[in-house]
């Protein structure tokens, strides 16, 4: 997908203030079940479709408003990610305005989860 060119420069500038993680990163978290958020940001269809295995869905346009409920401690470990990484970055920002402290951004989404021929749950086919 092309990206228009105010959107990259909005995820460059936000790049610069949140952490990343790769997806084998998260794939060894999953696996020795430390505890933590995994958090899918794309919209409702999407995670439909297909999502990471173990992960919670809490589409991009509601994030703000539900994070808190869903995670009052500002200081639990929350791994978000979207398609490729873009979104993410977004939301792993705006947590860190509202004061998150161990927020990731899964680099690459759910399309380099998808290539890694990581476990998938929902898959419409």
């Amino acid at each position: 997908m092309k990206h228009n060119p105010g959107f990259l420069k909005l995820v460059e500038a936000a790049r610069q203030k949140v952490t990343e993680c790769t997806i084998a990163e998260v794939k060894a978290k999953l696996d020795r079940g430390e505890p933590f958020h995994f958090i899918d940001v794309r919209e409702d269809h999407e995670f439909a479709k297909d999502h990471a295995k173990g992960a919670l869905h809490l589409g991009r346009g509601i994030l703000e408003r539900d994070i808190e409920g869903l995670i009052p401690d500002k200081q639990a470990e929350i791994v978000l990610y979207c398609g490729g990484g873009y979104r993410s970055v977004l939301a792993a920002d705006s947590l860190r305005q509202m004061g998150y402290v161990r927020v990731a951004s899964m680099d690459g989404g759910i399309r380099a989860w998808r290539e890694a021929g990581y476990p998938l749950e929902g898959c419409s086919k």
